[in-house]
């Protein structure tokens, strides 16, 4: 069977495996617009039970690039089948897992997904700076939790405070 060739997203055809050397190539690759997304989409849900690997593996790419939250976690859950289902695709799907979940701002699995992928390829460079990226969020995210649970405890403790005192002067 001849594999079907999408003269629409010449620019934007997935690659068989990242690799690239600095953060801003992570998100380098613009989102597909609506028209290509359709090309993958139609050509998906043609292939109906019947969808092969590729063609999953494809439209799953272009769902994970979208800026549309919804988009993304389908294109994560498609990923997720072929990862289960499919071992001889794994390691084309760890790096776009680790990416989809970043985005979702599930960092435990990105960091996960991510992690095996460096197992096997330390010297993938777009992994590792997706592993900063998901590092800096984990730490930024930490530290504002640390600030607002800060927060928190400094208008308990003043309310506290004042409650006592209100308490003391109706003695």
């Amino acid at each position: 069977m001849r594999k079907r060739e999408f003269p629409e997203l010449h620019n934007h055809s997935p690659p068989a495996f990242p690799n690239s050397s600095n953060e801003t190539t992570i998100y380098r690759c613009s989102p597909l617009n609506a028209a290509e997304l359709n090309v993958l989409r139609a050509q998906y849900e043609k292939e109906g039970e019947m969808v092969g690997v590729q063609t999953k593996f494809n439209y799953a790419w272009g769902l994970v690039k979208s800026n549309v939250r919804a988009d993304q976690h389908l294109g994560v859950m498609l990923l997720s089948e072929i990862f289960r289902t499919s071992p001889e695709r794994r390691r084309e799907c760890l790096y776009y897992l680790a990416l989809g979940n970043y985005k979702l701002g599930n960092y435990a699995q990105a960091r996960k997904y991510n992690d095996a992928l460096l197992e096997n390829e330390p010297a993938n460079l777009q992994a590792a700076n997706l592993r900063a990226l998901i590092d800096d969020k984990v730490t930024k995210e930490g530290l504002m939790g640390v600030a607002i649970i800060s927060g928190v405890a400094v208008a308990a403790g003043v309310i506290g405070g004042v409650l006592l005192r209100n308490l003391g002067r109706k003695r």
